[in-house]
């Protein structure tokens, strides 16, 4: 009878932590958001502004990266110029010739005095092998897990921090959607490296991006990182308006879903989605079929067979019909894993940062955005935009019509846990 009591309570707690880490934010959306402002409507931006936080600065400048032969460069050059702090923020962290070099450049500029903070995910960075965070805290960089498994917060577990974000000085930063692995070196030349975007900021967005990084590092270390090393006093460094944002499970977790939502009721033109892990939920797809319904070009680039989570695809692709019958267009990336996430409305509006187009980021996953308000910007990003789709493959709805009966019965074993994908 005991052991039948203790084996009763132990289903039960199991079962609770299970339904925790599923759970989604009391605040959700659930109405479609309508069409009111186009991007160019000044009160589009005020909106924007204020709902998502962080309010829309001038003066910014932001320049695009492709692939690791020119985002590891870039960045590791930022980290060897600081001469005060370096805060670093990471989701996939993993040992190999891109992480050692990463730790050599931190470990080095902490050994001169630069004060050195980097959150690394749990979760993310189990490839990690011990020895480098080793060197880098004996070198004196102050190096925090973030949420690692411990008895008091399993019901958390699955609330991950996903945010991409390096600020050097307070000045320069740095946020999309690579790791810090050797998938994403070189140039994408091959199926075994990643096609992936970041970007370099500076201006006063700097600072919203640095106070990213203190929202986290304050959760988890209860340290307030202020000061002119942090935040200096910005200068004006270009002419694009911007802002950058987060999204938390904890506060604020509907921001990126919201911000999704208005800017694909926004288009009146056109939308091109770049998408690493595209499982829209049903106020997205309302979201896009009714953007074709108001005659706007909806394009989607996503992964084809060269993809690291086939659970993803199945789930993905189980949406596809309503979409590709609206007049969607979705292009799968043929020469390797496609990790890009990047919206452009109306060639006026460009949405980069951590966040990929599904409910685990809308709502699990600590995330981080940037937003440029810039029609020439946009218009440079479309011209990407359009390069990789040469590299794509159209797929048709007569296509998903007749996709394999094993494709189908898997999709709806996948779909019940797509939130958690």
């Amino acid at each position: 009878m005991a052991w039948t009591v203790v084996g009763t309570v132990l289903a039960t707690v199991l079962g609770v932590v299970v339904w925790m880490n599923f759970a989604t934010p009391e605040k959700a959306l659930e109405r479609k958001v309508e069409h009111h402002y186009a991007v160019s409507d000044p009160q589009f931006v005020r909106e924007m502004s204020v709902m998502l936080g962080p309010s829309v600065l001038p003066g910014n400048k932001v320049e695009a990266l492709n692939n690791g032969h020119e985002i590891f460069p870039a960045m590791l050059a930022a980290i060897r110029s600081a001469r005060h702090t370096v805060t670093f923020e990471t989701y996939i962290y993993w040992s190999g010739e891109v992480g050692t070099q990463f730790a050599e450049a931190l470990s080095e500029r902490a050994r001169t005095g630069v004060e050195v903070r980097v959150m690394i995910d749990w979760v993310g960075s189990a490839k990690m092998d011990e020895g480098l965070l080793d060197r880098m805290e004996e070198a004196g960089v102050d190096v925090i897990r973030y949420r690692p498994l411990k008895w008091y917060n399993l019901g958390r577990i699955n609330n991950r921090t996903h945010r991409k974000l390096l600020v050097v000085d307070g000045k320069v930063g740095f946020t999309g959607g690579v790791g810090i692995a050797d998938p994403w070196q070189g140039n994408a030349g091959d199926a075994d490296h990643w096609r992936d975007m970041h970007f370099r900021i500076e201006g006063p967005a700097v600072a919203q991006m640095q106070a990213a990084f203190n929202d986290n590092w304050i959760k988890t270390t209860g340290v307030v990182l202020n000061g002119d090393g942090y935040f200096p006093e910005q200068e004006p460094a270009g002419l694009m308006p911007a802002h950058v944002f987060v999204s938390s499970p904890a506060g604020g977790s509907e921001s990126m879903h919201l911000m999704y939502l208005m800017s694909i009721a926004a288009a009146e033109r056109t939308i091109d989605l770049a998408a690493a892990y595209f499982v829209p939920d049903d106020l997205a797809i309302q979201a896009l079929v009714a953007a074709r319904h108001r005659g706007v070009r909806v394009r989607v680039i996503v992964p084809g067979r060269h993809i690291d989570s086939v659970v993803v695809r199945l789930a993905s692709k189980a949406h596809w019909g309503e979409l590709l019958a609206a007049g969607v267009e979705i292009h799968e990336y043929q020469p390797t894993m496609f990790h890009n996430k990047m919206l452009i409305v109306d060639q006026g509006m460009v949405s980069v940062g951590s966040t990929n187009f599904d409910l685990r980021s809308f709502r699990l996953n600590d995330e981080a955005s940037l937003n440029v308000y810039d029609a020439e910007f946009a218009q440079a990003m479309t011209r990407v935009f359009e390069g990789d789709l040469e590299h794509a493959r159209r797929y048709t709805y007569e296509a998903w019509l007749h996709r394999p009966w094993r494709e189908r019965a898997m999709e709806t074993v996948v779909l019940p846990i797509k939130s958690q994908l």
